[in-house]
């Protein structure tokens, strides 16, 4: 199951944290941007190129010490079809160094629009009998308000491929309570959706613990994330706003079991943006967000139980 090699990853690194690889052309140093521009002119293929060019530094900078990268969909798009190239680029230069890819797409549909959404993230396009992977990530994150029409078309693809999903459930953004903290039979609408995520994953066991159907739960909620672990004992969360959305190590310590296991914390700006924030030379820009990792790494490891898969 995709989301034990996940788990085996965080073990090996000893560090249960994903780099957000959300670039704005802001975040990258003018030693990259501006060869890119020189050759490209003031386009969307220099945009892109730029882009790869400071992914590639940061995931081989990061890819010894943080078992995974969670690109987000959006910050590609963006850029066109030069944009969503350089997605797929990343993905598979990310899975060569070793490095577990959460493809943060949230994707949300039903029927053969969801298994389109399936065999283009985790799955395979069929070309005349040929299946070919088009973007290969290990794991998509999905919208579940659709419910099982929407979600049983992934599963499916994760059993066959070796995948995994992440599942809507609280997430970080402030306005999230306007719905998802509303009751219906005295129970919260987001704790109903967690304990969809314990039902669904029943279909794809692992082997820690842990099924291939995890959860998105923000940092920025402490008091759920300590309630949905107690609640939902197989899934996996997924926790972003680590850092710049006022998420910390200690706000993350309950998505965490006995075992240093149960949750895989979510940090983008403040690697993407560690050699602004430290005042150093843009050529430094991939070991700044090393050091950054590595503080977020001691950070959290301090608060939680040591790592074991015991």
């Amino acid at each position: 199951m995709s989301l034990d090699r996940l788990i085996e990853g965080i073990a090996r690194t000893n560090n249960p944290t994903v780099a957000g690889l959300d670039p704005k052309l802001e975040y990258i140093p003018d030693c990259i941007l501006k060869p890119c521009i020189d050759q490209y002119g003031r386009t969307l293929e220099a945009a892109a190129e730029a882009i790869f060019t400071y992914n590639q530094g940061l995931i081989d900078a990061l890819c010894d010490i943080v078992p995974a990268v969670k690109p987000q969909c959006a910050y590609y798009e963006m850029y066109g079809w030069q944009g969503v190239r350089a997605l797929e680029r990343t993905i598979r230069y990310a899975k060569e160094k070793g490095m577990f890819v959460i493809t943060d797409g949230k994707r949300n549909d039903i029927g053969s629009t969801m298994d389109a959404y399936a065999a283009a993230h985790l799955g395979v396009t069929d070309v005349a009998g040929n299946g070919i992977e088009a973007f290969g990530g290990d794991a998509l994150t999905v919208n579940g308000y659709l419910g099982s029409d929407g979600i049983d078309p992934v599963i499916k693809v994760c059993r066959q491929r070796d995948k995994g999903m992440f599942v809507l459930v609280k997430t970080s953004n402030p306005s999230s309570e306007e719905l998802q903290d509303q009751d219906i039979n005295e129970e919260p609408v987001y704790l109903m959706m967690g304990r969809q995520c314990e039902k669904w994953g029943e279909q794809l066991p692992g082997k820690y613990g842990y099924t291939g159907v995890g959860a998105v739960v923000g940092a920025t909620w402490p008091q759920q994330l300590n309630e949905l672990r107690y609640e939902l004992p197989h899934t996996f969360f997924l926790v972003p706003g680590y850092g710049a959305q006022g998420g910390s190590a200690e706000s993350v310590a309950g998505a965490f079991d006995k075992r240093g296991l149960g949750a895989i914390v979510n940090s983008s700006r403040a690697i993407l943006c560690a050699w602004k924030k430290e005042g150093c030379p843009g050529e430094d820009y991939a070991q700044a967000a090393r050091r950054e990792a590595i503080r977020m790494r001691d950070a959290i490891a301090a608060v939680i139980p040591a790592i074991t898969l015991e």
